[in-house]
């Protein structure tokens, strides 16, 4: 049996919960518990209706027109890169690059940087907790130029083999590209001794900031980064949106990624002058409409404050992990000791996507499968994991309600 605790969150989370207008349904005969939130998170009122805004108020392309709306559209186009500069602690927004998420930014720095400086024997280091986007872009160019891809080792907690990962990094590393927060079992990575070692032998750093930019104080700055990529359907904003933060020295050496418009300052049939950046890196229309609701979504957090919500979500994951550890037959995947709120777990006599369609059938949307870290499952000896992933939403009284349906589970297996 699973006790009864009490929320004790600064939050209030009923006032947070009345601002998503998607989690006041019914799945199946039964509310809505969401816990797929490393997916993707919902968007709160603000955000819808920045998005309502821009298109029934002023629709319009961006930096060349010469009418109000135009002029209005830019400027607060671009008052979401000075947000989000200062939400990241970017020391200036013109090293924030619009993406179409982490995955764009992350093949973006891999195109751009490791197609020009990467040559045949250099080394590109990345972890055995990468999700697929930070693992096939490195395979690529390192096929493409000769390169050899190394692997932090992970530990059966889940967390880094931080010496032997250490050790991997020498005079033929020349780009770093790792997790801050592991997308399958929420570990926080110790990624600042592997920036500082990095540095001292001259390779840059990528953080794959997905999972991070919204549970963790996030200063770019303060970490001596190079690069930060995070998207923005997973910090409460719209799909189809991302940032990259390179250093201004790195972004102004780098090959552009895509050619067209807006890049380019002059073009003829003979040569074409790149734009600088941030406009270097932007091809094309960019996604304006998300963009801004993106800036509606980073103000959204911060009204809120970065450390009350990671502290609701920690006591959320405490919770979960103590009513799990109770549950005779279940497994909980990755045990490191500083974690996001994601639980993975296994039930056993159950297959993932069983467990998954079982709870989805009492309203509980969870993740199934591998997550995208294909070779971390490998590594374990397991096809994937159930996957819960709390948000700043979620309550003490969902997670009772998934242990109390996972323990129904597990305990029918005992019979």
């Amino acid at each position: 049996m699973v006790e009864k605790t009490m929320d004790t969150s600064v939050l209030d989370i009923q006032r947070i919960r009345a601002e998503f207008p998607i989690l006041h349904q019914e799945v199946n005969g039964f509310p809505l518990v969401y816990l797929d939130n490393a997916a993707t998170t919902q968007k709160p009122v603000s955000v819808i209706k920045a998005l309502t805004d821009y298109y029934e108020g002023y629709n319009s392309n961006i930096h060349r027109g010469a009418h109000h709306l135009a002029a209005k559209a830019t400027d607060v186009f671009e008052q979401a890169r000075v947000s989000i500069a200062e939400f990241i602690h970017a020391p200036e927004a013109e090293e924030v690059i619009f993406t179409k998420g982490t995955t764009d930014g992350i093949n973006l720095v891999a195109h751009g940087y490791g197609r020009k400086f990467l040559q045949a024997g250099d080394e590109i280091l990345i972890s055995g907790l990468e999700h697929h986007s930070n693992i096939v872009p490195w395979q690529m160019i390192a096929e493409e130029k000769g390169a050899a891809l190394r692997v932090i080792p992970v530990l059966e907690s889940g967390e880094w083999d931080i010496e032997a990962g250490l050790a991997l990094i020498n005079e033929r590393t020349k780009i770093v590209a790792i997790n801050h927060v592991s997308n399958a079992l929420g570990t926080i990575n110790p990624v600042d001794v592997f920036i500082k070692k990095a540095h001292s032998f001259g390779a840059v750093v990528l953080l794959d900031g997905a999972q991070s930019a919204s549970h963790l104080h996030v200063d770019v700055k303060a970490l001596n980064c190079d690069f930060y990529v995070f998207s923005g359907h997973k910090v409460y904003g719209p799909t189809g949106c991302g940032v990259l933060y390179g250093k201004r020295a790195l972004l102004e050496k780098m090959n552009p990624y895509q050619g067209g418009g807006e890049m380019i300052k002059e073009v003829s049939f003979t040569k074409t002058t790149y734009n600088e950046i941030p406009f270097k890196f932007e091809a094309g229309t960019p996604n304006i409409a998300d963009v801004i609701a993106l800036k509606a979504a980073i103000a959204y957090i911060e009204s809120y404050g970065r450390e009350q919500i990671a502290a609701h979500e920690d006591e959320l994951l405490q919770t979960a992990t103590r009513l799990f550890a109770q549950i005779e037959g279940v497994r909980i995947v990755g045990t490191a000791k500083e974690k996001i709120g994601v639980l993975s777990f296994l039930v056993d006599g159950y297959h993932p996507f069983d467990v998954g369609m079982l709870l989805d059938a009492l309203g509980i949307a969870v993740r199934t499968g591998h997550h995208c870290v294909q070779p971390l499952m490998a590594q374990f000896g397991i096809e994937g994991t159930v996957r819960a992933s709390f948000a700043m939403y979620n309550t003490l009284d969902e997670v009772e309600k998934l242990a109390k349906a996972v323990e129904r589970l597990a305990q029918k297996k005992r019979k």
